[in-house]
């Protein structure tokens, strides 16, 4: 398993980032896949989601200054593992905004299959931040 981790500081404050991240926004933010179906229960969502051939059920829960979000364990799903906690804090008259992820492939030799689940998370994490800044900087 590889943890990434990604911060930006972004031009609004926490109230307004707590308003742009969502289950949908944050699927769209990173970029990598399309919403098919987002289901609100009692204290999560579940969200599934994908592209060609593909699709992930995600599991989010809101925090008071973040979301947290899981693929759930599911047979045919694209990684073993992967969670992902994004937290925005003040910082000034802005905020930082910090994404951590923790990816596993499970699949041998896991030291370049996971190191390369890290990097393709790093590139989606990253395009995220850059997307709930330019997603802000509009309002």
């Amino acid at each position: 398993m590889r943890t990434v981790e990604v911060s930006r500081v972004v031009d609004a404050p926490p109230s307004h980032v707590a308003e742009a991240l969502d289950p949908t926004s944050v699927i769209e933010y990173e970029g990598s896949f399309s919403v098919f179906d987002v289901e609100r229960r009692e204290n999560d969502w579940l969200v599934v989601a994908g592209g060609t051939g593909l699709r992930l059920v995600l599991r989010f829960e809101r925090y008071d200054n973040g979301i947290f979000y899981e693929q759930e364990e599911a047979e045919g799903q694209p990684l073993e593992t992967m969670t992902t906690t994004i937290t925005y804090l003040p910082a000034g008259g802005n905020t930082e905004v910090t994404a951590v992820s923790e990816v596993s492939m499970g699949v041998r030799p896991r030291a370049l299959t996971d190191r390369l689940a890290a990097w393709k998370r790093r590139g989606e994490l990253k395009r995220a931040l850059r997307a709930l800044e330019a997603d802000l900087s509009r309002d």
